[in-house]
């Protein structure tokens, strides 16, 4: 298990809150490293939390998913069946480009509200942004640090088909569905490699967490 350290503020009392990107690809463990530096005092904001609530029932969100793709990928009480969508989306580079044109700007908005939200709150504290397509959606940009969560593909691909009981077939087409890890990898300013477990990516996340103090109370060299 992590060691929990709560850390109430890191940065100097004139700088500005910290935002930081955390992604990789399908399966490679970044939920587990959001919630370690979640127990270690940042902020953190899920994408995939706000991805299902901007297509929640009545929401423009998902008008403009209904309008592009039909009423068909809508469950019996109106909410967006994911799964049904899911299936078509990852065999299908241009209907995922699509989908991902309607929610990404929508996805980008929200994130940017929660963030001006925890600034006002804790204008000196750190933010972790987690989202799978921060790269492929340019997200990543608008933040001051990206931290890339990665493993061996065999293993991604071991816990990809465990996790969704999914065949190695459709497990790598998921995978192939998304930016390669290699080439996520050239944008990281921290990498967190969890291809020996959790334990040892929960060393990485403690020292990666503290070069981000580092670098939130403006050392020299960050």
């Amino acid at each position: 298990m992590c060691l929990r350290v709560f850390v109430v503020k890191v940065r100097d009392p004139n700088g500005l809150m910290l935002k930081v990107g955390l992604t990789g690809s399908i399966a490679v463990g970044k939920s587990f490293v959001l919630r370690t530096l979640a127990e270690l005092g940042c902020h953190v904001i899920d994408a995939d939390d706000i991805a299902r609530t901007v297509v929640a029932p009545g929401s423009a969100g998902l008008k403009s998913v209904t309008q592009a793709f039909g009423e068909g990928f809508l469950q019996p009480d109106g909410a967006l069946d994911r799964a049904k969508l899911g299936a078509i989306v990852f065999s299908d580079e241009q209907r995922r480009a699509q989908l991902n044109s309607i929610l990404h700007p929508l996805i980008i908005a929200a994130q940017d509200d929660q963030i001006r939200e925890i600034e006002s709150q804790d204008p000196t504290g750190i933010v972790v942004i987690d989202a799978a397509l921060m790269i492929e959606s340019g997200g990543y940009r608008r933040l001051d640090k990206l931290i890339v969560v990665h493993c061996r593909p065999e293993i991604q691909l071991d816990r990809l088909m465990s996790r969704e009981n999914l065949s190695r077939e459709a497990a790598e087409q998921r995978i192939a569905s998304q930016m390669p890890q290699a080439e996520k990898i050239k944008y990281a300013d921290f990498l967190i490699d969890t291809s020996e477990g959790f334990e040892d990516a929960c060393r990485q996340a403690l020292t990666v967490f503290e070069k981000l103090k580092s670098v939130a109370r403006g050392a020299p060299g960050n």
